[in-house]
This record gives C-alpha cells, structure tokens and sequence, in this order.
C-alpha cells in the first residue's frame, strides 16, 4: 500500500549531494523534496542543470517495458563503464518537468553516498514531516516471550515516530541477554541510524525465534537516548506497561 496518495512536493534549502565510484552525480542547493505515490518514502528531485546529465542514458529497459512508464522518462545511469539501470527518472510535463530524481530506497548500487550539508545521510531523505521522539521514561516495563520474563525495567526508552505506535526500548543490563543471541541481520532507518538484531534463544524448549529484538548500536543524534537499548517484536514477544498489556 503506498505511504502517499498524490504527487506532492516543497522546495528544500538543504545542499545535497550524491556521488557514485567518486563521481558526484548531483550537486543541488535548490532540491525538492518530493512524495511520491509510485514510492513508498520520501525523495530527492533536481534541476537538471545541478546533475550530471551527460552520465544519464535513456533506460534501454524501463520499467513495464515502456520508455515513458507511468509518465516518467527512465535514465540508466553510467559512471565509469559501469551501468546502473533505471537509476533515475524526468517527471511528464508539469510543475516537476525540469527536475531529475533518482532511486534510493532498497536499492543498492544507484548513488553510493548521498549528503544533506556535510553530514552523509543514508537509506533515503528526512521528510520534515516525519518525527522522532526518544524520551526516558520511569514507567515499569516487562517483556514476556514464551511465558518467560526475559526484560524488567523502570529507565526504557519511549520512542514515538510519526505513523508508528509507541514502542518501548529496554537498556540491555535489564534484559536476560544470555536468553539471546546475536545474529547478522541489519536494516537501516535514516531517522535512528543501522540496527543489530538478536534472536531469542532460552526457551525451555530448544525453538529458536530469530530476529525478535533489535537495537541501534550509534544511533543518529535524535535518538540518541536508545544506544545500549533493545526493542522487541509484539508479535512474538509480550510487552506488559505499568501493568498494562500493549
């Protein structure tokens, strides 16, 4: 289901820029930041006059097979002989007609590194509409998995992001962390930063339930106050707020 319903954008005063195997691709003090019914986050749209068109070739295979899929006029881009296809897009006639966007969201390869000012930003833009909240919190918070307390504390973390319930962050010296293990999974948010997860190990029956918690390790600024803490997974673990199932 698509996050936005029409096509909307603003202008944005941040000086962003992309660069890929070196190259910088785009470098725009006038982008907008447009939401897009055919994706599913927030992106970055440019004057053409601020990317490197000359690195754009008309997408030899665009999306549904149509040179002008959706209305939007599909460029692979090529830097350094290699070809990264569909990796960006012009708008049909209208409002937009004169900007260039590129792919950010799960895709890997497109532009390697991307910067609002000086600072790297990463998975896809902030939308200024878009907030988080990471507020200490004395509440009294258990965590339940299988029927066993696996986390008890009074100093979690409250997260509130827009769109999103609240979610409750444990500090790990209240958690049973020898119940859990580590594992290789990572996922990233540009509103937290990159997440470790960690799979549920000590039931009384040897069944794993993997990736059930997860953590960001360096959190971004904002949300600083989740460092060392960990968040569960409702649907396999059972959180209990001041006595209260949530």
């Amino acid at each position: 289901m698509p996050q936005f319903t029409t096509l909307t954008w603003e202008p944005s005063a941040r000086w962003v820029r992309g660069t890929k195997s070196g190259t910088t691709v785009v470098d725009s003090k006038h982008p907008v930041l447009v939401r897009d019914p055919d994706k599913y986050v927030p992106l970055y749209a440019f004057p053409k006059r601020d990317v490197r068109v000359e690195l754009l070739r008309p997408s030899a295979r665009p999306p549904g097979g149509e040179p002008d899929a959706g209305g939007k006029e599909f460029f692979d881009l090529v830097v350094d002989g290699v070809t990264v296809e569909n990796a960006a897009w012009a708008y049909p006639p209208g409002e937009l007609a004169d900007y260039i966007a590129f792919e950010w969201f799960l895709r890997d390869g497109v532009i390697d590194h991307w910067y609002e000012e000086d600072e790297e930003i990463f998975v896809t833009p902030r939308d200024p509409a878009h907030r988080v909240d990471a507020l200490r919190s004395s509440r009294h918070v258990e965590v339940w998995i299988d029927g066993k307390l696996v986390a008890d504390s009074r100093q979690s973390v409250a997260l509130f992001e827009t769109g999103h319930a609240v979610r409750y962050y444990v500090p790990q010296e209240d958690i049973r962390m020898e119940l859990f293990e580590p594992t290789d999974s990572r996922t990233g948010c540009p509103y937290k930063g990159f997440a470790s997860y960690w799979s549920y190990t000590g039931g009384d029956t040897p069944v794993t339930r993997p990736d059930v918690a997860w953590g960001y390790p360096d959190p971004t600024p904002e949300s600083g106050p989740i460092k060392g803490h960990l968040a569960f997974y409702d649907n396999v673990a059972e959180y209990v707020v001041d006595g209260e199932k949530i």
